[in-house]
C-alpha cells in the first residue's frame, strides 16, 4: 500500500517539505469543516477530514481502512447509534489527524539545543562584526593613494542561517559541529573583492642647480644656485573594494541537495516551531500563524477554462515561502520557478520548461496594459539587481496578481512599488 501512495503521489512521499504541507492541508481542511454546526455540517466535517485524509501517507489510509471494515458495527444502533457512529468516526479521524499533526510538528522542528542555536546565531554575527571593522579600518590598515567603496549592507535573518545549517546536517547538531557550516555559509554570503588599479601621474619636484660666471671686477669664477621645478613621472595606486552581500537564503540553492533544500523549505515554512527564538525576525510575520487566502476572483474570469486551470493548479501553493532558486512543490519556488511550475502542471498543454523571468517574457507576446486579461503573465524590473525582468507573476484581474512573493499570495499591482517597476504584461503562446 505505502507503495503505491508512493507511485500515486511521489511529491509526498519523497521529501520532507512535501509531507509537512500534506499534513498541514489536512488540518486546515478540518479546521474549516468543523466550524459548520449541526448534524448536517458534522457529517459534512467527516467528509471533509476523509477526503483530505485520502492524500496522506499509509497511516492516514489505515484509519479510513478501519472506519471502513467497522462500518456494520456503527450502524446496528439505529437511528440514534447513527448519529454516534458518526460522531465516533469523528473522534476516529481526529485522533488520526491529530496523530498525524503532532508528527507533522515534531519533524518541522528544530532539533536543536536553543543554546546551540543562539551561539551559532551569535558566532555569525561576530563573523559580520569582524568583517565590518576591517572595513572601516580598510584605509589605515592599507596604502594606496586612493580608495574607492561599494558596500552592500552586512546582515541577515537567523532563521534563514539556523533553518540552513539544519538542513544541511539532517540532523541534531551541537555548536561544535557546525563551525564548517558557518564559515561555508558565511563565505557564500559575503563576497568581498579588492581591485587595484594603477595610473602614470606627475607630480612636480623641486631641485637645485648651479651655474658659474666670470666676475668682472675680480676676475674670478662665481657659482650661482638656483631652484627649479620639473615634472616626475610616478604609479598612482587606485584601490575599489567591493563587497557584495549575496543574501544568505540565496545560497541553499547552490550547496543542497534537493533533500536539503526540502528540509530547509520545511524549517523556513514552520520557522523551526520557535517562533519566540528570534522573535524581531521579519518572517515570524510573513510566515508563522499567518494564512493566505484566496482572493475571489470573478467569477466571469474563470470561465475562461485556461485561466481557471491555471488558479486551480497556483491556489495549492498559497502561502509557501519563498525559496531562491525553488521550482517544484518539494523545495518551493521562486517568483519564476513558481509561474514556471503553474504554466507546466495546470493540465492546458503547456511545456516551456524552467524558465527564469526573462526567459518566460521571452516566449510572451507583449500585451498592452489595456488589453491585459486574466491568465497573462506580469512582468517587473529592478526588483533587484539585475538587467531586464526580475519578477514575474500571473495577472488575475482586476488590478491583483498572483505570485511567489514572500510567500506566494495574492498582490495588488497597484501599489507604488510594484508601479514603479512595472515592465509589461505578456500572454503565453497558444498550448
Amino acid at each position: 500500500m505505502e507503495k503505491t501512495a508512493q507511485q500515486q503521489n511521489p511529491e509526498f512521499s519523497s521529501n520532507p517539505y512535501s509531507r509537512w504541507q500534506q499534513k498541514r492541508a489536512i488540518k486546515k481542511e478540518y479546521a474549516a469543516a468543523k466550524a459548520g454546526k449541526g448534524a448536517q455540517n458534522t457529517v459534512k466535517a467527516s467528509e471533509a477530514t476523509a477526503k483530505a485524509a485520502k492524500k496522506t501517507a499509509e497511516e492516514t489510509k489505515k484509519a479510513g481502512e478501519f472506519i471502513a471494515r467497522h462500518k456494520k458495527g456503527f450502524l446496528i444502533v439505529g437511528g440514534i447509534a447513527a448519529l454516534l457512529a458518526i460522531f465516533m468516526s469523528i473522534i476516529g479521524s481526529c485522533s488520526v489527524m491529530f496523530n498525524g499533526m503532532s508528527s507533522a510538528i515534531t519533524g518541522s522542528t528544530y532539533p536543536c539545543e536553543d543554546a546551540d542555536m543562539l551561539e551559532a546565531e551569535s558566532q555569525y554575527v561576530g563573523m559580520e562584526a569582524e568583517l565590518q571593522a576591517m572595513l572601516d579600518n580598510y584605509e589605515s590598515t592599507h596604502d594606496y593613494n586612493e580608495y574607492h567603496f561599494d558596500l552592500d549592507d552586512i546582515e541577515h535573518d537567523p532563521y534563514v542561517l539556523i533553518s540552513a545549517i539544519t538542513a544541511l546536517k539532517g540532523e541534531a547538531w551541537t555548536i561544535d559541529e557546525v563551525q564548517g557550516i558557518l564559515q561555508t555559509l558565511f563565505d557564500k554570503q559575503y563576497i568581498l573583492t579588492e581591485t587595484v588599479t594603477t595610473e602614470t601621474r606627475y607630480r612636480t619636484e623641486t631641485r637645485t642647480g648651479s651655474y658659474d660666471y666670470i666676475d668682472s671686477e675680480t676676475g674670478g669664477i662665481v657659482t650661482v644656485d638656483y631652484e627649479y621645478d620639473v615634472q616626475v613621472p610616478y604609479t598612482y595606486y587606485i584601490c575599489t573594494v567591493e563587497l557584495e552581500n549575496f543574501n544568505l537564503s540565496h545560497v541553499p540553492v547552490y550547496i543542497m541537495s534537493q533533500d536539503q533544500l526540502s528540509m530547509y523549505a520545511m524549517y523556513m515554512a514552520t520557522l523551526g516551531n520557535r517562533p519566540d527564538l528570534f522573535a524581531s525576525s521579519s518572517y515570524v510575520g510573513k510566515y508563522y500563524g499567518t494564512e493566505y487566502e484566496k482572493y475571489d476572483i470573478p467569477p466571469e474570469a474563470l470561465e475562461d477554462e485556461q485561466f481557471a486551470a491555471m488558479i486551480e493548479e497556483a491556489e495549492k501553493y498559497l502561502g509557501y515561502p519563498y525559496v531562491w532558486g525553488g521550482s517544484s512543490p518539494s523545495t518551493s519556488f521562486d517568483c519564476s520557478g513558481f509561474v514556471s511550475w503553474v504554466v507546466n502542471n495546470c493540465g492546458v498543454g503547456w511545456n516551456v520548461g524552467r524558465l527564469g523571468a526573462s526567459g518566460l517574457l521571452g516566449i510572451c507576446t507583449r500585451v498592452s496594459a489595456a488589453n491585459a486579461k486574466p491568465g497573462d503573465l506580469i512582468f517587473f524590473q529592478g526588483t533587484y539587481d539585475t538587467a531586464g525582468a526580475s519578477h514575474v507573476a500571473i495577472y488575475v484581474g482586476n488590478g491583483m496578481m498572483l505570485h511567489c512573493g514572500d510567500p506566494i499570495q495574492y498582490t495588488s499591482i497597484e501599489t507604488s512599488y510594484w508601479q514603479q517597476h512595472f515592465l509589461a504584461y505578456g500572454r503565453l503562446p497558444n498550448p
